[in-house]
């Protein structure tokens, strides 16, 4: 008998919910903890904070859920067509009937957390310009402190140490211990910063550390410590690990030294060449100034041929004020003369254009011309009157009021008083004012009429 044939009492149903709860028993009891690789698609973070995306290969997909209490502590951010390899559960989300994957732990295919994190995170700083040469200090010739920021337990601290007393045995170093490594180190390493960045006497601070895997120097590979180095104001060198290790930190400060011993020589210089080359500089400010000196000599002397005795010069002078004095008495002699002969000259021409003379006949002149004056202005004055006759004539015979006075008048329209010439300008009950002869009419208009 098959099983559609079968009485209704031999047949089992299932609910839709009873279905669902045995596919996701056998789902969860089959697969409680798988590793399962793909590719990201769809990636979502809404504002719960979990991860939703799906995850890919060639043929299948499957949807993925990695929520916020575990996603939080990734060391880099998913992104659409990143491959993966992660850890977690299968299970089955009821009110859809689909089934999906809850991951507990997440990493890039082909590369650790922690290099991508570092590679991410190296980025972004470096689009933000964090990383740009002109935003470096430079760092001083001769720091009369330097401030080291370190673990006081490794060996790193007695090499540095051992170099700078050997390279200047005078030179104050103040050791602000830190650890490098841990869950605090983060922490510490930002509160040294700041601590160097609020000390008034603060010239330079080297941040050190041996070597060590990428998860050891995690530390100053994060954004926290790279933001405070960049927003120091004091120089920062970088000493974190050997020559072939970089870090977030190398990139960020101010000078990125390949070795904490190799950091204490660039930012300490040796005394004993100091000293050298300051005799060097003395002497050769002493040889400039010799030759300076002698130079002067030369000069002195050289003047002093040249220089003439006071007592021939002041007789040099009294000669040539001497003769001075003769030439002046000369030209003042001959300037009298020629503004005598200038002023009898002058004399001569004033009595022969007698004033009197000028002016008898000026007198007559101006009694003629009076007289022509006099004549013309009233003949001008005729003139002028018979032509403001003529032209009032004129323009009575053209002004409106004359056209007025002949029974004729003139409309305006209200209240622009526009003079109306068209039937267009004007509609019926609309208001307009005739102007007449004397005085004038408001009018309203009862009809138009328009032109054959």
């Amino acid at each position: 008998m098959t099983q559609s044939s079968a009485s209704p009492a031999q047949r089992t149903i299932y609910t839709v919910s009873r279905l669902t709860e045995k596919i996701k028993s056998l789902l969860e009891e089959n697969f409680p903890f798988i590793w399962i690789s793909g590719e990201i698609s769809n990636f979502k973070v809404p504002v719960s904070g979990h991860f939703y995306f799906t995850l890919k290969d060639e043929s299948a997909q499957i949807s993925a859920v990695m929520f916020r209490g575990q996603n939080r502590n990734l060391k880099f951010l998913p992104h659409d067509g990143m491959k993966i390899t992660g850890f977690g559960r299968i299970s089955l989300y009821e009110p859809r009937g689909a089934y999906q994957i809850i991951l507990e732990y997440l990493e890039p295919a082909g590369a650790g957390a922690l290099q991508a994190a570092f590679e991410q995170l190296k980025k972004q700083l470096s689009d933000d310009g964090l990383f740009d040469a002109d935003r470096k200090k430079p760092m001083p010739l001769l720091p009369a402190k330097v401030h080291l920021i370190t673990s006081v337990t490794g060996s790193v601290v007695h090499d540095m140490i051992q170099v700078m007393g050997r390279r200047y045995p005078d030179l104050d170093l103040v050791i602000l211990p830190v650890n490098v490594q841990g869950d605090t180190a983060v922490e510490a390493l930002v509160a040294a910063v700041a601590r160097v960045n609020s000390l008034p006497d603060a010239e330079v601070a080297i941040i050190a550390r041996g070597g060590g895997s990428l998860e050891d120097l995690s530390a100053f590979n994060s954004e926290a410590l790279a933001r405070a180095v960049a927003a120091s104001d004091v120089p920062i060198v970088s000493a974190v690990g050997h020559e072939t290790d970089f870090t977030i930190c190398d990139f960020v400060a101010d000078l990125r030294a390949p070795t904490p011993s190799a950091a204490a020589e660039l930012v300490v210089p040796v005394k004993n060449d100091l000293l050298e080359y300051q005799k060097m500089l003395v002497q050769q400010i002493y040889g400039h100034f010799r030759r300076y000196l002698a130079n002067l000599e030369n000069q002195v002397k050289t003047l002093a041929r040249r220089l003439v005795h006071p007592q021939k010069r002041l007789e040099y002078l009294a000669i040539r004020t001497d003769e001075a004095y003769v030439k002046l008495l000369r030209a003042f002699h001959r300037y009298l003369r020629e503004q005598n002969q200038h002023l009898a000259w002058r004399t001569r021409q004033l009595i022969s254009a007698s004033p009197a003379t000028d002016l008898r006949r000026l007198h007559a002149s101006v009694a003629r011309l009076h007289e022509s004056l006099l004549y013309l202005s009233a003949s001008l004055v005729n003139t002028k009157k018979m032509r403001l006759t003529e032209l009032t004539g004129r323009l009575n015979a053209l002004s409106p009021l004359a056209v007025l006075h002949r029974g004729y008048s003139i409309t305006r329209s209200l209240p622009d008083r526009t003079v109306i010439t068209d039937t267009d300008q004007v509609s019926p009950g609309r208001n307009v004012e005739v102007l007449l002869a004397k005085g004038n009419i408001i009018c309203r208009v009862e009809k138009v009429e328009k032109p054959d």
